[in-house]
C-alpha cells in the first residue's frame, strides 16, 4: 500500500452490522467502539407514501422483521456526549420525507456533523434549498442490492456495469460542479481511477460502499478514497489504514 496514501474516514455501516445487528444502538456503540470516525444509518418512513413514524430500517421488508428503532430514539442517542466526536451519515431510502428528516437533525442540533445521502437526486435537491450547508451525497448506483453475487443475474450485471463505469465520471463532475451534491457514495464495483479524477475536478468527496474485505479496504486506502463504508470497523485495522 502506498504509505503516503491519507487515512479515509472509517464510515460503520449501520453502525456496525457484523458486530451487532445493524441500526439499532447497540450497532451504533459497537462502532464508536472500534474506532469509527462516522456512522451510517437508514431512515425510512413507516408508509410508503412518506407518512408515518420516521424509521430506521434499510427496507420496509427490514422493517417489518422485527421492532425497528424510531430516527427520534436513534438521534437522541447519537447526540449524546460519548458520540460527541463522530460525523453521521444519514442514507435516505426514499423520496418523500427529507424535510422530516431534516427537521428532525436541526432538533438535535446535528446539522453541521451530518450528510445526508440517496439514491434519489430530486429528494436531495429539496434539502439543498432549504439547508443549503448541509452536506449531501449522491449514492450510485440506483440497486436495492448487489446482483453481481447472484448467478441468475451476474453476468447481465456485470455487463450493465462496464457501461455505467464509462458514463459516471462525466455525470459526477458535473454534478458536483453545479454543486447538486458534496459527496458521491459509490459502490465499491464502479470505483475507478477516472471516478476518483472526475471526483476531484468537481470538487467533491468520494465514500466507498460496503466494502467488507481488508484487501479491499487497503486497496481502496492507497488509491485515496475519502471514505469507506463497512459492516465491520474491525476490518480497518486489519487492513494498515
Amino acid at each position: 500500500m502506498n504509505e503516503l496514501a491519507k487515512r479515509p474516514r472509517r464510515v460503520g455501516h449501520k453502525g456496525a452490522h457484523h458486530i451487532e445487528p445493524g441500526n439499532t444502538l447497540a450497532s451504533f456503540d459497537a462502532a464508536l467502539h472500534h474506532d469509527v470516525d462516522m456512522i451510517e444509518l437508514d431512515v425510512l418512513s413507516e408508509h410508503a407514501d412518506g407518512s408515518g413514524r420516521l424509521l430506521v430500517a434499510h427496507d420496509h421488508e427490514d422493517m417489518r422483521s422485527r421492532e425497528p428503532l424510531s430516527f427520534e430514539d436513534a438521534l437522541a442517542h447519537l447526540s449524546g456526549g460519548a458520540f460527541a466526536g463522530i460525523e453521521f451519515d444519514v442514507d435516505i431510502k426514499l423520496p418523500g420525507y427529507e424535510m422530516r428528516v431534516l427537521e428532525a437533525l436541526r432538533e438535535r442540533d446535528l446539522v453541521a456533523r451530518t450528510l445526508i445521502s440517496g439514491m434519489f437526486p430530486s429528494g436531495l435537491a429539496r434539502i439543498r434549498v432549504a439547508e443549503p450547508s448541509l452536506r449531501l451525497g449522491w449514492s450510485v448506483p440506483r440497486v436495492r442490492r448487489d446482483y453481481t453475487t447472484d448467478m441468475l443475474t451476474a453476468i447481465p450485471a456485470l455487463a450493465m456495469l462496464t457501461g455505467y463505469r464509462a458514463t459516471l465520471p462525466r455525470r459526477v463532475r458535473t454534478a458536483l460542479r453545479e454543486g447538486r451534491f458534496d459527496a458521491i457514495m459509490a459502490h465499491w464495483r464502479v470505483v475507478t481511477p477516472a471516478l476518483l479524477r472526475a471526483v476531484a475536478e468537481g470538487g467533491g468527496e468520494i465514500y466507498v460502499w460496503t466494502v467488507d474485505d481488508a484487501r479491499m479496504i487497503a486497496k481502496l486506502t492507497a488509491m485515496g478514497v475519502d471514505g469507506i463504508i463497512t459492516n465491520d470497523p474491525r476490518l480497518f485495522s486489519r487492513s494498515g489504514s
